[in-house]
C-alpha cells in the first residue's frame, strides 16, 4: 500500500517526458565550487547547445519506482566512473536502472561534479557531493516509499573509488555543514564495486596502477578509513585490468579482518570494465537485502543420478606390490571414468573429494553432483578415490598426491584411445581436496614418488585446476583452521606449493565465513597473478565450508557449478 500511494504521488509531481531531477546542494551552498566543474552525464554534455553554466551543480535523477508487486523497499544509487574527469557510463546506467529496477530496488542516478577539482585531492569535490547526495536519498525514504537503511551504490571505475569512500569512510565529513540536511548520516548499507580506481599507493594520484599494484611500498590507499559503519560489498575486477584487481583484493582482507560479510569476484584475462551484474545480484540476494531468503535445497537431491553417464570403467591406479609408501590403515586407491552420453568435447575433468585427509570418496556432495553436471555438459570425467587416513610418518598429503600425480599419467596415456585430448586435463577438488589440487596445479615438476613403470615418464601436468573452498594453503593453517583467517602478513601460502613452469591457471570458489579462510584462495590467486597466470574466483557473503552442499536459489552457493562451466568454456573448445 506505500508503494501504490508513493506511486500515485509520482504520477502527479513527476513531469511526463523524463525523469525527476533533484539538485544535490541549496543555491549558493556548494562548496568547493570551481568554474571549470560541470554535472552532466556525457551524453547531454556533448548535445549541441550544451550549457555548462546551466550545470555546475551536482544532482539525483529519480527513477520510475519498481512496480509494487516486486518491491524490495529498497534504494540504489548508480555511480558512473569517467576518471573523475566526467560521468561516462550512461549504457551502464542505463543497464543498471533496468536490472535493477525490474527486480523491485528503487533506482537514483547521481552526477557527481567533474572534471577533477584544482588544487584538492582529484575526489574531493565529487565526495562532498556523494555524502550530500546519501543524505538527501535517505531523506527522501519515508516520501518514495523505501527503508532508509536499505541504500546501497553501485558503480564503475572512479565512481567505484567514490563509492569506496562512501561504503568506509561515512564518518569522516567531507565538508562543513551547510543546512540541517546535513544532520542525516551519510553511510550507505552495502556496496556492488566494479573495478574500482586509484586503490592502491601506486594508482592513487589518478593514474592506472604504475607498479600493477605489486611490491613491499605499495598499499592500500590511507583514503579509506574503515570506520565503524563500513558496509558490506560485493567486489568485481577484471584480472588483466591497469586499474589493479590488487586493489579489490586487498579491499576484500580489510572487509574480512573486521568480519564484515564481502564477494569478491575476478575475472581472468578481463580488463577495465563492469563483470558479473548477475553476482552482485545474486549477493544482494543471499544478505537479505532483497527479501527473506527462500528455502535451502539439498546439492545431492538437485542432481540424484547419472542419467547423463553412458558409461562406468573401474581402474586400479598402482599395479600389485608396486604402490609407493604402503600404509596398513589406508584405504585402497582408484580411479572411475564417467562417460558422457553425448560426448561434446575431448577435454577430460579429474575431480575428486576432500576430508581432512582423514577420509575421501567419490559418491559425495564434493563430486557426485559436479560429475553429473559435467557428464550432462558432454564432458568425460574421472573421479578418484585416493589414500587416506593420513600416511604416518609422513607429510598429511604425500600418499594422496602420490595417487593424484599417477592418476593424471593414467589418464593421460589412455585418453587418447578413448577419444579424447590428453592435453586438455584438468583437475578439481574440495577442502584438502583443494589443497591436493594446488599441489597437482603448482608442483607437477616436483617428483612425489620414484617412477615405477612406463607411464611414470609421462607428464603429469594439468592444463587447468579448480579449487573449492581449498584447506591447509596458508601457513596459519597447515593443520587446522587459519588462525589468523590468513589475514596477517604472516601468513604465507604453504611451503610445498612449488609454483614451478608448469603451474596452470585455477578457478577458486570459497565461502567467506569459511574457517579454512577464503583467504587461501585470495592469496594463491594473487601469487598466480603475479606468475603472469589469469586465474577466476569467487567468494561467497556469509556463507561457511560446504558452502554447496545445501543453498537458496538466486545465490551464488546455488549457481556455483555454473561458474565452473564459464570458466571450463576455453579448455573445452575443439
Amino acid at each position: 500500500m506505500k508503494r501504490i500511494l508513493v506511486l500515485l504521488f509520482s504520477l502527479l509531481v513527476l513531469p511526463l517526458s523524463g525523469w525527476e531531477r533533484e539538485p544535490v546542494w541549496p543555491a549558493g551552498k556548494m562548496p568547493d565550487s570551481q568554474q571549470h566543474q560541470i554535472a552532466a552525464m556525457t551524453d547531454e554534455a556533448g548535445e549541441p547547445g550544451f550549457r555548462p553554466e546551466a550545470h555546475r551543480t551536482a544532482y539525483l535523477e529519480w527513477f520510475e519506482a519498481p512496480d509494487p508487486s516486486v518491491d524490495n523497499d529498497a534504494c540504489m544509487i548508480l555511480i558512473s566512473g569517467g576518471s573523475y574527469q566526467n560521468c561516462c557510463d550512461v549504457g551502464l546506467i542505463d543497464l543498471w536502472h533496468k536490472e535493477l529496477t525490474a527486480r523491485g530496488i528503487q533506482c537514483v542516478n547521481f552526477v557527481y561534479r567533474t572534471p577533477r577539482p584544482v588544487g584538492l585531492p582529484i575526489y574531493q569535490t565529487a565526495w562532498e557531493d556523494a555524502q550530500r547526495a546519501v543524505r538527501l536519498v535517505r531523506s527522501e525514504a519515508a516520501r518514495r516509499g523505501f527503508d532508509p537503511e536499505k541504500i546501497g551504490t553501485i558503480s564503475m571505475s572512479a565512481g567505484s573509488h567514490l563509492a569506496l569512500l562512501l561504503a568506509t569512510s561515512s564518518q569522516t565529513p567531507a565538508y562543513a555543514k551547510v543546512d540541517a540536511l546535513d544532520e542525516i548520516p551519510c553511510h550507505i548499507n552495502w556496496a556492488i564495486v566494479n573495478a574500482p580506481a586509484y586503490v592502491t599507493t601506486d594508482a592513487e594520484s589518478g593514474t592506472p596502477a604504475t607498479r600493477e599494484g605489486y611490491g613491499p611500498d605499495v598499499r592500500l590507499s590511507e583514503v579509506f578509513r574503515f570506520d565503524g559503519k563500513t558496509c558490506p560489498m560485493s567486489l568485481h575486477h577484471g584480472g588483466a585490468d591497469i586499474y589493479s584487481p590488487n586493489g579489490s583484493t586487498l579491499v576484500y582482507r580489510e572487509l574480512r579482518k573486521r568480519k564484515i560479510p564481502a564477494e569478491l569476484h575476478l575475472y581472468p584475462d578481463k580488463g577495465h570494465g563492469a563483470y558479473g551484474l548477475e553476482r552482485g545480484i545474486e549477493f544482494l540476494t543471499q544478505m537479505g537485502f532483497l527479501g527473506p531468503l527462500a528455502p535451502e535445497e539439498d546439492l545431492m537431491k538437485r542432481f540424484p543420478d547419472d542419467g547423463a553417464r553412458a558409461d562406468l570403467i573401474v581402474e586400479d591406479i598402482w599395479p600389485a606390490g608396486r604402490m609407493p609408501d604402503p600404509q596398513e590403515d589406508q584405504c585402497t586407491p582408484y580411479l572411475e571414468w564417467h562417460i558422457p552420453v553425448h560426448k561434446t568435447t575431448g577435454a577430460i575433468q579429474i575431480i575428486y573429494s576432500g576430508g581432512s585427509y582423514t577420509g575421501n570418496g567419490p559418491d559425495g556432495f564434493e563430486v557426485a553432483p559436479a560429475r553429473r553436471y559435467l557428464n550432462a555438459m558432454g564432458v568425460t570425467v574421472v573421479t578418484l578415490k585416493y589414500r587416506t587416513p593420513r600416511p604416518k610418518g609422513l607429510a598429511k598429503h604425500t600418499t594422496a598426491w602420490q595417487d593424484l600425480q599417477r592418476t593424471i599419467r593414467i589418464v593421460r596415456s589412455e585418453a587418447a584411445s578413448r577419444g579424447l585430448d590428453p592435453d586438455r586435463i584438468g583437475i578439481m577438488g574440495s577442502s584438502a581436496g583443494g589443497h591436493l589440487t594446488l599441489m597437482g596445479v603448482t608442483s607437477s615438476r616436483h617428483r612425489s614418488y620414484f617412477p615405477i613403470d612406463a607411464i611414470d615418464r609421462i607428464s603429469c601436468k594439468v592444463q587447468w585446476g579448480i579449487g573449492i573452498y581449498p584447506a591447509y594453503a596458508l601457513t596459519d593453517g597447515l593443520e587446522r583452521n587459519n588462525t589468523t583467517g590468513g589475514n596477517d602478513d604472516s601468513a604465507v601460502l604453504a611451503p610445498e606449493f612449488s609454483f614451478d613452469l608448469d603451474t596452470a591457471p585455477m578457478l577458486f570458489i570459497h565461502g567467506d565465513a569459511d574457517g579454512w579462510a577464503a583467504m587461501n584462495s585470495v592469496k594463491a590467486w594473487e601469487k598466480l597473478r603475479a606468475m603472469g597466470l589469469q586465474s577466476e574466483l569467487h567468494t561467497l557473503a556469509l556463507r561457511p565450508h560446504c558452502f554447496q552442499a545445501s543453498a537458496s536459489p538466486g545465490t551464488g552457493s546455488y549457481t556455483w557449478l555454473d561458474r565452473i562451466a564459464e570458466f571450463l568454456q576455453p579448455f573445452l573448445s575443439e
